[in-house]
Protein backbone atom coordinates (compact mmCIF):
# COMPACT_ATOMS: atom_id res chain seq x y z
CA UNK A 1 0.00 0.00 0.00
CA UNK A 2 2.86 2.23 0.37
CA UNK A 3 4.63 1.77 -2.80
CA UNK A 4 1.35 2.13 -4.71
CA UNK A 5 0.90 5.59 -2.26
CA UNK A 6 4.22 6.59 -3.70
CA UNK A 7 3.54 6.42 -7.09
CA UNK A 8 -0.02 8.38 -6.82
CA UNK A 9 1.79 11.19 -5.12
CA UNK A 10 4.48 11.17 -7.69
CA UNK A 11 3.87 14.69 -9.66
CA UNK A 12 3.62 13.08 -13.31
CA UNK A 13 1.49 10.32 -11.83
CA UNK A 14 -1.06 11.59 -14.56
CA UNK A 15 0.79 11.87 -17.70
CA UNK A 16 -0.03 8.32 -18.53
CA UNK A 17 -3.91 8.09 -17.63
CA UNK A 18 -4.07 4.51 -18.27
CA UNK A 19 -1.22 3.50 -15.82
CA UNK A 20 -2.73 5.78 -13.43
CA UNK A 21 -6.22 4.26 -13.26
CA UNK A 22 -4.24 0.56 -13.43
CA UNK A 23 -1.91 2.02 -9.94
CA UNK A 24 -5.67 2.90 -8.41
CA UNK A 25 -7.29 -0.11 -9.13
CA UNK A 26 -4.84 -2.07 -7.45
CA UNK A 27 -4.51 0.77 -4.59
CA UNK A 28 -8.41 -0.08 -3.86
CA UNK A 29 -7.64 -4.29 -4.50
CA UNK A 30 -4.83 -3.84 -1.50
CA UNK A 31 -6.70 -1.73 0.22
CA UNK A 32 -10.03 -3.72 0.78
CA UNK A 33 -8.00 -7.05 1.85
CA UNK A 34 -6.36 -4.67 4.53
CA UNK A 35 -9.69 -3.69 5.70
CA UNK A 36 -11.33 -7.39 5.32
CA UNK A 37 -7.93 -8.48 7.26
CA UNK A 38 -8.74 -6.02 9.97
CA UNK A 39 -12.19 -6.33 10.24
CA UNK A 40 -11.92 -10.23 10.70
CA UNK A 41 -9.26 -9.23 13.78
CA UNK A 42 -11.66 -6.99 15.20
CA UNK A 43 -14.36 -9.60 15.33
CA UNK A 44 -11.86 -12.60 16.89
CA UNK A 45 -11.77 -10.22 19.40
CA UNK A 46 -15.25 -9.11 19.71
CA UNK A 47 -15.75 -13.12 19.74
CA UNK A 48 -13.46 -13.41 22.90
CA UNK A 49 -15.35 -10.99 24.72
CA UNK A 50 -18.63 -12.29 24.17
CA UNK A 51 -17.70 -15.62 25.82
CA UNK A 52 -16.87 -14.33 28.67
CA UNK A 53 -20.81 -13.17 28.69
CA UNK A 54 -22.24 -15.61 26.61
CA UNK A 55 -22.41 -18.59 29.94
CA UNK A 56 -24.78 -16.40 31.97
CA UNK A 57 -26.26 -13.77 28.94
CA UNK A 58 -28.95 -15.09 26.35
CA UNK A 59 -28.67 -12.02 24.26
CA UNK A 60 -24.76 -12.28 24.35
CA UNK A 61 -24.89 -16.08 23.70
CA UNK A 62 -27.15 -15.08 20.21
CA UNK A 63 -24.23 -12.19 19.17
CA UNK A 64 -21.72 -14.39 19.89
CA UNK A 65 -23.23 -17.09 17.36
CA UNK A 66 -24.17 -14.57 14.64
CA UNK A 67 -20.36 -13.32 14.74
CA UNK A 68 -19.09 -17.21 14.57
CA UNK A 69 -21.48 -17.53 11.63
CA UNK A 70 -20.11 -13.99 9.88
CA UNK A 71 -16.56 -14.84 10.29
CA UNK A 72 -16.83 -17.90 9.49
CA UNK A 73 -18.26 -16.90 5.87
CA UNK A 74 -15.57 -14.13 5.85
CA UNK A 75 -12.86 -16.71 6.23
CA UNK A 76 -14.37 -18.53 3.45
CA UNK A 77 -14.08 -15.94 1.01
CA UNK A 78 -10.72 -15.40 1.88
CA UNK A 79 -9.10 -18.69 1.94
CA UNK A 80 -10.93 -19.21 -1.66
CA UNK A 81 -8.82 -15.88 -2.42
CA UNK A 82 -6.02 -16.95 -1.12
CA UNK A 83 -5.95 -19.97 -3.37
CA UNK A 84 -6.11 -17.23 -6.47
CA UNK A 85 -2.13 -16.26 -7.87
CA UNK A 86 -2.80 -17.08 -11.71
CA UNK A 87 -1.19 -14.12 -13.79
CA UNK A 88 -4.44 -13.36 -14.96
CA UNK A 89 -6.56 -14.63 -11.73
CA UNK A 90 -7.22 -10.64 -10.34
CA UNK A 91 -8.46 -9.45 -13.97
CA UNK A 92 -12.21 -9.08 -15.50
CA UNK A 93 -13.70 -11.84 -17.21
CA UNK A 94 -15.72 -12.83 -20.33
CA UNK A 95 -17.91 -15.33 -20.30
CA UNK A 96 -19.48 -17.19 -23.03
CA UNK A 97 -22.04 -19.44 -22.74
CA UNK A 98 -23.56 -22.06 -25.54
CA UNK A 99 -26.41 -25.19 -26.16
CA UNK A 100 -24.89 -28.49 -26.87
CA UNK A 101 -26.66 -31.77 -27.82
CA UNK A 102 -30.33 -31.59 -26.78
CA UNK A 103 -32.66 -29.31 -28.66
CA UNK A 104 -35.12 -27.23 -26.89
CA UNK A 105 -34.19 -28.40 -23.41
CA UNK A 106 -30.34 -27.55 -24.26
CA UNK A 107 -31.27 -24.49 -24.88
CA UNK A 108 -33.80 -23.64 -21.98
CA UNK A 109 -30.65 -25.05 -19.91
CA UNK A 110 -28.34 -22.46 -21.64
CA UNK A 111 -30.24 -19.85 -20.40
CA UNK A 112 -31.14 -21.43 -17.14
CA UNK A 113 -27.03 -21.55 -16.90
CA UNK A 114 -26.72 -17.92 -18.05
CA UNK A 115 -29.44 -17.21 -15.01
CA UNK A 116 -27.23 -19.39 -12.42
CA UNK A 117 -24.01 -17.00 -13.45
CA UNK A 118 -26.03 -13.43 -13.42
CA UNK A 119 -27.47 -14.20 -9.95
CA UNK A 120 -23.58 -15.33 -8.58
CA UNK A 121 -22.27 -12.52 -9.70
CA UNK A 122 -25.25 -10.16 -8.30
CA UNK A 123 -24.23 -12.01 -4.84
CA UNK A 124 -20.39 -11.29 -5.25
CA UNK A 125 -21.12 -7.86 -5.91
CA UNK A 126 -19.44 -7.84 -9.76
CA UNK A 127 -21.12 -5.66 -12.68
CA UNK A 128 -21.93 -7.48 -15.59
CA UNK A 129 -22.78 -6.41 -19.51
CA UNK A 130 -24.06 -8.54 -21.73
CA UNK A 131 -22.21 -8.87 -25.21
CA UNK A 132 -24.38 -10.88 -27.18
CA UNK A 133 -28.14 -12.90 -26.60
CA UNK A 134 -28.75 -14.83 -29.18
CA UNK A 135 -32.59 -15.61 -28.32
CA UNK A 136 -33.92 -20.11 -29.57
CA UNK A 137 -36.94 -20.14 -31.42
CA UNK A 138 -39.25 -21.83 -29.07
CA UNK A 139 -37.06 -21.44 -25.58
CA UNK A 140 -34.25 -20.73 -24.12
CA UNK A 141 -30.72 -19.47 -25.91
CA UNK A 142 -28.55 -20.31 -28.28
CA UNK A 143 -25.87 -18.62 -27.04
CA UNK A 144 -24.89 -15.69 -25.18
CA UNK A 145 -21.39 -13.80 -24.12
CA UNK A 146 -21.39 -11.21 -21.46
CA UNK A 147 -18.30 -9.35 -19.53
CA UNK A 148 -18.14 -9.61 -15.46
CA UNK A 149 -16.47 -7.29 -13.79
CA UNK A 150 -14.88 -7.10 -10.15
CA UNK A 151 -11.85 -8.74 -7.96
CA UNK A 152 -10.60 -12.19 -9.11
CA UNK A 153 -13.28 -12.55 -11.87
CA UNK A 154 -11.51 -14.26 -14.00
CA UNK A 155 -9.57 -16.63 -11.66
CA UNK A 156 -13.39 -17.57 -9.76
CA UNK A 157 -14.93 -17.93 -13.26
CA UNK A 158 -11.79 -20.06 -14.69
CA UNK A 159 -12.96 -23.34 -13.29
CA UNK A 160 -16.61 -23.01 -15.00
CA UNK A 161 -14.72 -23.68 -18.34
CA UNK A 162 -16.04 -26.92 -19.80
CA UNK A 163 -19.45 -28.78 -20.61
CA UNK A 164 -22.52 -28.64 -18.13
CA UNK A 165 -24.98 -31.76 -18.10
CA UNK A 166 -28.61 -31.02 -16.85
CA UNK A 167 -31.12 -34.46 -16.33
CA UNK A 168 -34.81 -33.79 -15.55
CA UNK A 169 -38.61 -34.31 -17.13
CA UNK A 170 -38.73 -32.03 -19.90
CA UNK A 171 -41.12 -29.31 -19.98
CA UNK A 172 -41.16 -29.05 -23.78
CA UNK A 173 -42.24 -32.71 -24.39
CA UNK A 174 -45.86 -33.82 -24.30
CA UNK A 175 -44.98 -37.18 -22.77
CA UNK A 176 -42.64 -35.50 -19.81
CA UNK A 177 -39.87 -38.12 -20.53
CA UNK A 178 -36.91 -37.70 -18.70
CA UNK A 179 -34.32 -35.75 -20.91
CA UNK A 180 -30.52 -34.81 -20.58
CA UNK A 181 -29.56 -31.68 -22.06
CA UNK A 182 -25.57 -29.95 -22.47
CA UNK A 183 -24.29 -26.52 -22.53
CA UNK A 184 -20.32 -25.41 -22.60
CA UNK A 185 -18.82 -22.54 -20.89
CA UNK A 186 -15.95 -20.73 -21.87
CA UNK A 187 -14.26 -18.17 -19.80
CA UNK A 188 -11.32 -15.65 -20.82
CA UNK A 189 -9.52 -12.84 -19.38
CA UNK A 190 -10.24 -9.42 -19.97
CA UNK A 191 -6.81 -8.55 -20.93
CA UNK A 192 -5.33 -5.76 -19.46
CA UNK A 193 -5.11 -2.56 -22.14
CA UNK A 194 -1.20 -2.43 -22.01
CA UNK A 195 -1.12 -5.66 -23.45
CA UNK A 196 -0.03 -5.45 -27.05
CA UNK A 197 -1.88 -7.82 -29.69
CA UNK A 198 -1.23 -7.66 -33.27
CA UNK A 199 -4.11 -8.38 -35.06
CA UNK A 200 -3.79 -7.82 -39.65
CA UNK A 201 -6.54 -6.47 -41.23
CA UNK A 202 -6.28 -8.78 -43.32
CA UNK A 203 -6.82 -11.74 -41.16
CA UNK A 204 -10.42 -10.45 -40.07
CA UNK A 205 -13.50 -11.25 -42.02
CA UNK A 206 -15.84 -8.39 -40.55
CA UNK A 207 -19.98 -9.36 -41.00
CA UNK A 208 -22.79 -6.92 -40.15
CA UNK A 209 -26.04 -8.03 -39.43
CA UNK A 210 -29.39 -6.87 -37.96
CA UNK A 211 -29.83 -7.26 -34.51
CA UNK A 212 -32.24 -10.34 -32.68
CA UNK A 213 -32.07 -9.16 -29.04
CA UNK A 214 -33.80 -7.68 -27.00
CA UNK A 215 -33.05 -3.70 -27.78
CA UNK A 216 -34.33 -0.10 -28.66
CA UNK A 217 -35.99 0.48 -32.05
CA UNK A 218 -32.46 1.61 -33.29
CA UNK A 219 -30.80 -1.67 -32.31
CA UNK A 220 -33.07 -3.42 -34.22
CA UNK A 221 -33.72 -1.97 -37.35
CA UNK A 222 -30.38 -1.34 -38.55
CA UNK A 223 -27.57 -3.40 -39.59
CA UNK A 224 -25.12 -2.18 -35.96
CA UNK A 225 -24.58 -5.82 -35.08
CA UNK A 226 -21.10 -7.34 -35.69
CA UNK A 227 -19.45 -10.60 -36.60
CA UNK A 228 -15.61 -10.89 -36.70
CA UNK A 229 -13.56 -14.22 -37.63
CA UNK A 230 -10.37 -14.35 -37.59
CA UNK A 231 -9.59 -16.46 -40.22
CA UNK A 232 -5.84 -17.72 -39.00
CA UNK A 233 -7.65 -19.41 -35.85
CA UNK A 234 -10.91 -19.41 -37.04
CA UNK A 235 -11.97 -17.82 -33.41
CA UNK A 236 -15.26 -16.14 -34.45
CA UNK A 237 -16.77 -13.52 -32.16
CA UNK A 238 -20.01 -11.29 -32.42
CA UNK A 239 -21.69 -8.74 -29.97
CA UNK A 240 -25.05 -6.81 -30.96
CA UNK A 241 -25.77 -5.27 -27.88
CA UNK A 242 -24.42 -1.78 -27.94
CA UNK A 243 -25.98 1.17 -29.71
CA UNK A 244 -23.96 1.45 -32.69
CA UNK A 245 -22.23 -0.79 -35.53
CA UNK A 246 -19.10 0.94 -34.13
CA UNK A 247 -19.76 0.53 -30.57
CA UNK A 248 -20.19 -3.31 -31.21
CA UNK A 249 -17.48 -3.91 -33.39
CA UNK A 250 -15.09 -2.17 -30.46
CA UNK A 251 -16.47 -4.71 -28.19
CA UNK A 252 -16.21 -7.79 -30.42
CA UNK A 253 -12.24 -6.75 -31.10
CA UNK A 254 -11.42 -6.09 -27.30
CA UNK A 255 -13.61 -10.12 -26.93
CA UNK A 256 -11.04 -11.13 -29.93
CA UNK A 257 -7.81 -9.91 -28.31
CA UNK A 258 -8.93 -11.64 -25.14
CA UNK A 259 -9.32 -14.46 -26.99
CA UNK A 260 -6.25 -14.58 -28.41
CA UNK A 261 -4.32 -13.63 -25.91
CA UNK A 262 -5.21 -16.46 -23.36
CA UNK A 263 -4.59 -18.64 -27.01
CA UNK A 264 -1.12 -17.71 -26.31
CA UNK A 265 -0.64 -17.97 -23.13
CA UNK A 266 -1.63 -21.43 -23.51
CA UNK A 267 0.44 -22.43 -26.28
CA UNK A 268 3.66 -21.22 -23.91
CA UNK A 269 2.99 -22.40 -20.76
CA UNK A 270 2.01 -26.11 -22.63
CA UNK A 271 -1.09 -25.97 -20.56
CA UNK A 272 -3.50 -27.18 -23.55
CA UNK A 273 -6.13 -29.26 -21.76
CA UNK A 274 -8.14 -25.98 -20.75
CA UNK A 275 -9.02 -25.14 -24.71
CA UNK A 276 -9.23 -28.43 -25.34
CA UNK A 277 -11.80 -29.35 -22.66
CA UNK A 278 -14.09 -26.00 -23.80
CA UNK A 279 -13.83 -27.31 -27.58
CA UNK A 280 -15.02 -30.86 -26.71
CA UNK A 281 -18.22 -31.68 -28.28
CA UNK A 282 -20.95 -30.81 -25.90
CA UNK A 283 -22.51 -33.85 -25.27
CA UNK A 284 -22.45 -37.29 -23.29
CA UNK A 285 -19.02 -37.99 -21.57
CA UNK A 286 -17.43 -34.66 -22.07
CA UNK A 287 -19.39 -32.79 -18.89
CA UNK A 288 -17.12 -31.38 -15.96
CA UNK A 289 -20.27 -31.42 -13.43
CA UNK A 290 -23.65 -33.00 -13.65
CA UNK A 291 -26.76 -31.45 -12.67
CA UNK A 292 -29.93 -34.09 -12.09
CA UNK A 293 -33.13 -32.86 -11.32
CA UNK A 294 -35.12 -36.29 -11.74
CA UNK A 295 -35.17 -39.03 -10.62
CA UNK A 296 -33.38 -37.78 -7.53
CA UNK A 297 -31.87 -34.36 -7.08
CA UNK A 298 -28.03 -33.58 -6.92
CA UNK A 299 -25.68 -31.40 -8.57
CA UNK A 300 -21.68 -33.45 -8.66
CA UNK A 301 -18.73 -32.04 -10.17
CA UNK A 302 -17.09 -34.47 -12.12
CA UNK A 303 -13.40 -33.09 -11.29
CA UNK A 304 -13.64 -32.80 -7.72
CA UNK A 305 -16.42 -34.93 -6.45
CA UNK A 306 -17.82 -32.16 -4.83
CA UNK A 307 -21.86 -32.73 -4.76
CA UNK A 308 -24.89 -31.05 -2.88
CA UNK A 309 -28.53 -31.81 -2.91
CA UNK A 310 -29.48 -28.22 -2.61
CA UNK A 311 -29.76 -27.77 -6.27
CA UNK A 312 -32.29 -25.23 -6.40
CA UNK A 313 -29.57 -23.42 -4.26
CA UNK A 314 -27.03 -23.86 -7.07
CA UNK A 315 -29.35 -23.17 -9.84
CA UNK A 316 -30.26 -19.42 -7.83
CA UNK A 317 -26.20 -18.75 -7.93
CA UNK A 318 -25.00 -20.25 -5.01
CA UNK A 319 -21.53 -21.79 -6.50
CA UNK A 320 -18.80 -20.82 -4.31
CA UNK A 321 -18.30 -24.31 -2.38
CA UNK A 322 -17.19 -25.42 -6.17
CA UNK A 323 -15.72 -22.81 -7.05
CA UNK A 324 -13.06 -23.34 -4.12
CA UNK A 325 -13.63 -26.90 -4.38
CA UNK A 326 -11.90 -26.79 -7.61
CA UNK A 327 -9.56 -24.13 -6.40
CA UNK A 328 -8.13 -26.53 -4.11
CA UNK A 329 -8.11 -29.15 -6.34
CA UNK A 330 -6.06 -27.02 -8.75
CA UNK A 331 -3.91 -26.07 -6.36
CA UNK A 332 -3.28 -29.92 -5.38
CA UNK A 333 -2.42 -31.09 -8.73
CA UNK A 334 0.25 -28.13 -9.38
CA UNK A 335 1.78 -28.63 -5.52
CA UNK A 336 2.64 -32.79 -6.68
Amino acid sequence: MEKLEAQASEPDFWNDQEKAQKVLQQRSRVERALNTAEGQQRLVEDIAVLFDFAAEDDASEIELRESISRLAKDVEESETQMLLGGQNDALNAIVSINAGAGGTDAQDWAEMLLRMYLRWCERKGFKTEMFDYQAAEEAGIKSASFRVEGDYAYGLFAGEVGVHRLVRMSPFNSGQSRETSFASVFVTPEIDDTIEIEILDKDLRVDTYRSTGAGGQHINTTDSAVRITHIPTNIVVTCQNQRSQHQNRDVAMKVLKSRLYELELEKKQAETNKLAESKRDISFGSQIRNYVLHPYRLVKDVRTKHETSNVDAVLDGDLDDFIKEYLLSKREVAAA
